[in-house]
């Protein structure tokens, strides 16, 4: 199939034109800036409320099709549980912008965390873990990566984690921070490594949540898709099908109310007239991921590195393409967790028993108290 970027150029402009107007005027921090500008409204505390509080909630979501509101291609009508920032710079000769939470607490205990998402989350989905961490003193800054949710989706771009992970260094020195705790889910976990190897001595400790990439799963024999396969598969996305995903690999087959919000924040963009634009940067990424290992540098991690590992996660990159032989061999997390666990020199690993890959959503109050403890046993800068 193929790919006029001049129409997806065209439906992305004409997308951000209908979906842009915000409740309060967006104002970009420069690199040169540290000042951050607040666009959208607070949400309230709970997801539930957060995602009823969006532009399109009129839409009210079904519990199963794929009914639901419209967003923009950067989930322009979706509002942050946090005010939203915008970091402009330029990568690969193209004017950007990085959307982003900073979050300072009431009381500060001088630290800092980066809450890195994954491939199905944005920002917005660490909510609760936002509140919790603010509320024991830590300042919390929360992004959305290039080719995500609110943050540029480019026509044109090398991904890479090594990329990524510079965007996101560039965002910390335009707000201030030297040194930080960096924490990691599902693919914001391969990010993490990945930040922590590029930038040892300001990563003061590192958490990965059910990071994926914990085994390479082209050398296990996981198929190569061409990134216009990807293209094809992404265009095909529905609320149906993130819910019978989410529910059965990140929920261990459960599923709650309060889990429906995020799907149609995912599904939204693929209603909206940008599709075309998010499904592309989409199969860009999944290439990103799928070549791109970092399980085979995990011996180099010189932090402390907490592991936070649902047990009955079953990610794996491409797993619907491979044979059911490689199929029956990938995404064990109670082994890679553990396997993980004896490459990294400094780590400690917390098994959730009956969680599944996004244990902060599912068991947040266990999830919560293994990670202030966590957190709490590294004090001070290295």
């Amino acid at each position: 199939m193929s790919i006029s970027f001049r129409r997806l150029s065209l439906l992305a402009t004409l997308s951000a034109a209908a979906f842009g107007a915000a409740p309060v005027t967006v104002c970009a921090a420069s690199a040169a800036s540290a000042e951050t500008l607040a666009t959208g409204s607070v949400g309230a505390s709970s997801t539930v409320s957060t995602a009823a509080s969006t532009s399109g909630a009129s839409e009210t979501a079904a519990a199963g099709g794929n009914a639901g509101p419209a967003y923009g291609p950067e989930l322009q009508g979706f509002t942050y549980p946090e005010p939203v920032g915008q970091y402009d710079f330029t990568s690969q000769g193209v004017a950007l912008h990085m959307a982003y939470m900073d979050v300072k607490p009431a009381h500060a205990n001088g630290r800092t965390v980066v809450l890195l998402h994954g491939k199905n989350f944005c920002g917005a989905t660490w909510e609760a873990t936002i509140h919790r961490l603010s509320e024991a003193g830590y300042r919390v800054i929360a992004p959305d990566q290039i080719g995500f949710c609110k943050s540029s989706k480019p026509e044109h771009y090398q991904y890479s984690f090594q990329q990524l992970a510079r965007n996101t260094h560039a965002l910390l020195e335009s707000l201030g921070v030297k040194d930080a705790t960096i924490v990691g889910h599902s693919t914001g976990g391969m990010l993490a490594v990945r930040y922590a190897l590029m930038y040892p001595r300001e990563t003061q400790q590192l958490v990965l949540v059910n990071p994926i990439g914990l085994e390479d799963w082209k050398a296990k024999g996981v198929p190569s898709l061409s990134v216009d396969d990807w293209y094809r598969r992404e265009l095909k996305t529905s609320a149906d099908g993130i819910r019978r995903y989410e529910q059965s690999t990140y929920y261990a087959g459960q599923w709650r109310a309060d889990y429906e919000p995020w799907v149609q924040m995912l599904a939204g963009m693929y209603r909206g007239p940008g599709k075309q634009i998010v499904a592309w940067n989409s199969a860009l990424l999944y290439d990103m991921i799928y070549t791109q290992p970092v399980v085979y540098e995990f011996g180099q991690l010189s932090m402390p590195t907490l592991l936070l590992i649902g047990q009955k996660d079953t990610t794996a990159i491409g797993k619907d393409a491979a044979s059911p032989e490689v199929r029956a061999k990938i995404g064990h997390y109670p082994e890679l967790g553990k396997a993980a666990a004896k490459a990294i020199p400094d780590a400690t690993l917390v098994e959730f028993a009956d969680l599944g890959h996004a244990p902060q959503m599912q068991d947040p109050d266990a999830f919560h108290k293994a990670l202030l403890e966590g957190l709490a046993a590294v004090q001070g800068s290295r």
